[in-house]
């Protein structure tokens, strides 16, 4: 499974980029189409040279792009329009199975965990 995150930061900013989504992915091809479509989607409101990188991307790179994700290489591009950096970062996520939790004792944090009581509506 891959994980895209989209990223948006203001350049010149004191604030860190903000996470603005993120997609999880079943395969290198899938997470690879998603930011392709993202890219396509926004390149014509783009100045020219961000849009111009959008289709670089989306044309010449695309194929190393697979290539370093079915090596579980992590993968990040980034478009820059006006004082706004856009970067999307694509990584191999691995998902270990739960442990049985049976005669075992868990670990001194997880007791940390409070869970909230639900809201009730008023």
């Amino acid at each position: 499974m891959k994980i895209s995150q989209l990223a948006i930061e203001r350049l010149g900013g004191q604030q860190p980029p903000a996470l603005f989504g993120s997609f999880d992915a079943y395969s290198a091809v899938e997470a690879n189409n998603w930011v392709a479509t993202i890219l396509r989607t926004i390149s014509p409101a783009l100045d020219t040279a961000a849009s111009q990188k959008a289709w670089t991307r989306l044309h010449d790179d695309r194929i190393d792009t697979r290539r370093a994700l079915l090596r579980r290489e992590p993968w990040t591009v980034s478009v820059t329009h006006v004082s706004t950096r856009i970067t999307w970062t694509v990584r191999p996520a691995l998902f270990l199975p739960m442990a049985h939790r049976q005669s075992r004792q868990l670990p001194s944090c997880a007791y940390d965990f409070k869970p909230h009581r639900p809201r009730t509506a008023d």
